[in-house]
């Protein structure tokens, strides 16, 4: 069957743009699978820019395309956008197709990752060798640099960008990260390019000379420049004039696995250098790009698969010596390197970030998960390398030793950090308790606290014969592009494995705090009795809500309820919290408690002394203690340990309106118009009557006490311990006035309308009930008054 005559590209590209935006998804993939099977590469070559923002989005986030991030799995066009950029669907075979030409396309630099695109603007090739033979210098009058990519590059970098781009999303609406098609596509293109059983699928497109061309190959030579090294020679040579070298056959076979790793990692992880992450205590420092709970979680995503990917190398070559490494494929070297010589270090330093900077709220969980992820990989072992039944206390094998000692840090550090969040966190709430309860769990494994101390004894251990130690060669491929091109020997010695590891990423002149060492277990000690105050604080809590439903009735509607504004929990904040939810906080935080003392092996009467000091604190002359404070010039000052205390509920101040009476903000159980009407009404009356009220409470005797009774606020009590605003209005005083705003209130206007309905009953009319409840209210003044004299007698 002959072929479609030939036409321009730009008509092509023209036809497809008349009328595309007004076409549904399904119309829009059907003209593309079309266009792709029909049409030649040379047709194709200018529509592919125009087709991947068109799907993917623009870099800057303007256009949305095919809004991938925010197509869920309940909607219409969830399958067939998933279908058309499948691994194996049209816009691969578009890509491979345009590969097999050679084709080349321009990404600017000013849409890479921060320390990326410094490092490039600087004069400083990356250490990526993904960025290798790329650059692309503009033109003259042009200032942005580009690099010149592959189609398979071009692609995947669009398409890692697109996760990090800002987006602008429909409000309202519920959005679920797993759910999405850009989730579901990056764990296909992981499994089909990574893939744990079996090798990387051939390209399903081949042209008249049978293959689909690798990327230009890297030269194992060339000296490239590392971070801190300024080599602006390597830069001033335009990227044809840089050397190269013939292609290793055996990185071939896997040049799409490793093109796409490095990709992700680049694009997602690379956002923090190491400079910047040594100076991230430094309050001066500011960090330009904030990562979202999306982000994280499809980073978590691809640690997860790289452990599988990673575990699924043949038995015999995981301890082989590096000779018989010669005689493998390049698939199982690949996975043999690829967590520590392409993901560790960035992922390190994403993760100390994210502790550092994150908010305080329950979606630290995405980062805590990702976290616990990475250092639990033998969760991930695939099932046929794992015949062994899940057993949640199994103890971790000891074959994961090597992998500990080379990823010390990830334990120790980041246990450390999280132990400084948890401790300005709310354990009260649950999603926070469920946090604490998460780590501990992870770190009372059996065997792997003995195997963390190892680690670090390791660390510990003297150099008198680690002077040779290597800074940065021993864990990078910046000597030579592909690691297979630049295959180092391995050193199989524990100490040296260890301390290389910290000092790459914490500098030879680290302070390393022992994870089991004094300071760290102080911590330690400190968020048991954070966890003990927590728990007490629930179950109060807890108590109390249940006091509360007890005690409400059908009068408490009309507001005879508590009126009481000091509460910390009121009844509708407890109905939102749930006893199920305490009580899902008292076990988490429980359950915590037992795995911490497991961990750090605290004495059980260590811990029963905290428990017994802080009840009894709590407990003592059955007083609400208030926070800690010290005296200031202007009153109480809080202390940093008040601050936590206050944070996680466990004290507060007594909060009492201390302004005029009359002013206090209209309750709920109060009438709004009412409240004003009476208000201007009482004005009145006072400034009328200012004088005459004045007099009659000044006078001695029985009618002066029983007019400063109806005309005067009773006074308040002594308070031990104000803020700063309370000691400056408590000195005011008030003259003698009316207030009628009691009768604004539902429950007094209730009560009212009782009594009128029960004279009623007794045929007692209206003026009659209210002569008869104005001497009551007079009878009960005269005897409050009388009563009064009598107790201060």
């Amino acid at each position: 069957m002959a072929g479609p005559p030939l036409q321009q590209p730009s008509f092509v590209l023209a036809s497809l743009k008349a009328d595309f935006m007004n076409k549904t998804l399904l119309q829009q993939c059907q003209e593309l699978v079309k266009v792709i099977d029909e049409y030649p590469a040379k047709e194709l070559h200018l529509i592919f820019p125009w087709l991947v923002e068109t799907v993917l989005g623009s870099l800057d986030g303007v256009l949305l395309g095919w809004n991938l991030r925010y197509l869920q799995a309940r909607t219409n066009e969830y399958l067939t956008a998933v279908d058309f950029l499948d691994p194996s669907g049209p816009m691969m075979k578009l890509v491979y197709k345009l590969q097999a030409e050679e084709y080349k396309y321009e990404f600017p630099v000013n849409h890479l990752p921060g320390p990326v695109k410094a490092s490039i603007q600087e004069g400083v090739l990356p250490d990526c060798p993904l960025f290798h033979n790329k650059l692309q210098f503009p033109l003259p009058g042009l200032m942005s640099l580009t690099l010149s990519l592959n189609p398979f590059e071009y692609y995947m970098f669009h398409f890692a960008a697109s996760l990090t781009s800002l987006r602008c999303y429909p409000v309202g609406q519920h959005v679920s990260t797993s759910d999405s098609a850009y989730f579901l596509l990056v764990d296909s293109y992981l499994k089909y390019f990574l893939p744990t059983e079996g090798s990387v699928p051939p390209s399903p497109f081949s042209d008249v000379r049978g293959a689909v061309s690798p990327p230009a190959p890297r030269s194992p030579t060339v000296p490239f420049a590392g971070y801190g090294i300024h080599n602006t020679s390597l830069l001033k040579r335009h990227i044809s004039h840089q050397p190269s070298v013939n292609a290793d056959p055996a990185a071939q076979e896997i040049w799409r696995s490793e093109t796409l790793l490095q990709v992700f990692v680049e694009m997602w992880l690379h956002h923090y250098s190491l400079e910047m992450y040594q100076k991230m205590q430094s309050p001066q420092v500011k960090e330009p790009f904030s990562p979202t709970e999306e982000h994280v979680l499809v980073v978590r995503l691809l640690v997860k698969h790289l452990h599988a990917f990673s575990s699924s190398l043949k038995p015999e070559l995981i301890s082989s010596s590096p000779s018989a490494h010669s005689h493998t494929s390049p698939l199982e070297e690949f996975k043999r390197v690829v967590i520590p010589r392409f993901v560790q270090q960035k992922l390190y330093v994403f993760l100390q970030h994210c502790f550092g900077h994150w908010p305080l709220d329950a979606s630290f969980r995405a980062v805590l998960e990702t976290w616990l992820s990475y250092i639990q990989p033998w969760r991930y072992i695939p099932e046929k390398h794992n015949p062994q039944v899940d057993n949640q206390n199994r103890s971790v094998p000891d074959k994961w030793a090597s992998f500990l000692q080379e990823n010390l840090l990830m334990y120790t550090r980041l246990f450390q950090g999280f132990l400084n969040r948890a401790v300005r966190t709310d354990l009260v709430n649950a999603k926070n308790a469920l946090m604490v309860f998460r780590v501990a769990k992870v770190f009372a494994q059996p065997n792997l606290s003995e195997m963390i101390q190892k680690g670090e004894q390791l660390f510990l251990e003297p150099e008198h014969v680690l002077h040779h130690r290597q800074h940065r060669l021993f864990m990078t491929p910046s000597h030579g592009g592909s690691f297979l091109s630049s295959r180092q020997p391995i050193n199989t010695d524990g100490v040296f494995k260890v301390k290389n590891h910290v000092y790459s990423l914490e500098g030879q002149d680290c302070q390393y705090k022992q994870m089991f060492g004094p300071e760290v277990r102080n911590n330690v000690l400190k968020l048991v009795r954070m966890i003990a105050q927590a728990k007490q604080t629930a179950r109060s809590i807890s108590e109390h809500s249940a006091e509360a439903a007890a005690s409400q009735s059908f009068l408490s509607w009309f507001g005879f309820g508590s009126s009481d504004l000091n509460t910390s929990y009121t009844g509708n904040e407890l109905d939102d919290m749930g006893l199920e939810t305490i009580r899902k906080t008292d076990e988490y935080l429980e359950r915590a408690l037992e795995y911490l003392c497991q961990v750090f092996r605290l004495p059980a009467g260590q811990l029963s002394q905290l428990m017994v000091s802080f009840v009894s604190t709590q407990d003592d002359a059955g007083t609400r203690q208030l926070p800690d404070c010290i005296p200031g010039e202007n009153g109480p000052v809080l202390t940093d340990l008040g601050r936590l205390q206050i944070i996680n509920g466990l004290r507060r101040f007594d909060i009492e309106y201390q302004g005029d009476p009359e002013l206090q903000p209209i309750r709920s159980y109060e009438i709004a118009v009412l409240v004003r009407l009476l208000f201007r009404l009482s004005c009145f009356i006072n400034q009328r009557f200012a004088g005459e009220m004045n007099a009659l409470c000044s006078r001695r005797g029985f009618v002066g006490r029983l007019s400063r009774h109806y005309l005067t606020q009773p006074s308040a009590g002594p308070i031990s311990r104000r803020s700063p605003a309370t000691l400056r209005g408590a000195g005011r005083q008030t003259r003698p006035r009316l207030s009628l705003r009691f009768l604004a209130s539902i429950r007094t206007l209730l009560t009212v309308f009782l009594l009128y309905l029960l004279a009623s009953f007794f045929s007692i009319g209206p003026l009659s009930c209210t002569f008869w409840t104005l001497l009551a209210c007079f009878l009960y003044g005269v005897c409050m008054t009388f009563f009064a004299k009598q107790k201060s007698h």
